[in-house]
């Protein structure tokens, strides 16, 4: 049975009319980088929970989670009128494997999102153990406008600290400020992404953590096995992890 804390609203903030990160204050239970949990509000007469995952490193005292309002969702709209000091529950166990410590050990580490499920991806990229482990760090992430390629002064911290990391944005509906215009799978399939890093084809030691869109994720995970890539299990060790709680 869930256990749930009662949480604090601390700070709000807007990075589009959409898009938008609330930090709350709240005694949840340990967790790993890239897990997630459930926000539950009642709404009218309703209880609605739903799972997202943490942003902020697990050291941090606050959590932080990275939303997107979605016309007519049952919860989003209560999130979206939160102000600072509102109250939300958390469920205080946390969940989830796509974590650096469920992942194999390999040459290359590929985190590819698409819109808020770049969240688990700063969680881990703030924690630090992805540096210890992995020897090249991509962070792949698929918006459909400039403007959603939002968290870009905490991203860019990273590249600038480490050398084995690199950041590659994907635009899908304009041309790209930074990075390649067109869907993950698309860039994949025609080896735009691996040329863009400066590479032949993407590393063969390598492994995949993927996290966003169900249909992204479902894409992506298939194509990478086309490729040669196979699903990570802990009893047979691969090189794809997804994340997939809608």
């Amino acid at each position: 049975m869930s256990q749930w804390v009662s949480g604090k609203i601390t700070e709000v903030n807007w990075w589009t009319p959409t898009l938008f990160t609330i930090k709350v204050a709240a005694d949840v239970a340990p967790f790993q980088a890239g897990q997630f949990t459930k926000l539950a509000m009642t709404i009218g007469d309703k209880r609605i929970a739903r799972a997202y995952s943490y942003v902020n490193a697990p050291k941090d005292p606050v959590l932080e989670f990275y939303l997107t309002e979605v016309e007519g969702g049952k919860l989003t709209s209560g999130l979206a009128e939160l102000e600072v000091g509102s109250s939300i529950d958390v469920e205080s166990k946390a969940n989830g494997f796509l974590t650096i410590e469920e992942a194999p050990q390999r040459q290359a580490l590929y985190m590819i999102s698409s819109g808020t499920g770049v969240g688990p991806f700063l969680s881990i990229l703030a924690d630090g153990k992805v540096w210890e482990k992995f020897e090249k760090v991509t962070l792949i992430h698929s918006v459909r406008y400039n403007t959603d390629l939002t968290y870009q002064d905490f991203i860019h911290a990273y590249e600038k600290l480490f050398k084995q990391f690199t950041y590659l944005p994907l635009v899908t509906r304009e041309a790209p400020l930074k990075g390649l215009k067109g869907r993950v799978t698309e860039l994949i399939s025609n080896n735009k992404i691996a040329e863009h890093l400066g590479m032949s084809e993407l590393h063969k030691d390598s492994h995949f953590m993927i996290c966003g869109n169900p249909d992204m994720v479902k894409e992506t995970s298939v194509l990478l096995q086309t490729l040669g890539y196979n699903k990570h299990r802990r009893t047979e060790p691969g090189h794809i992890s997804v994340e997939q709680y809608w």
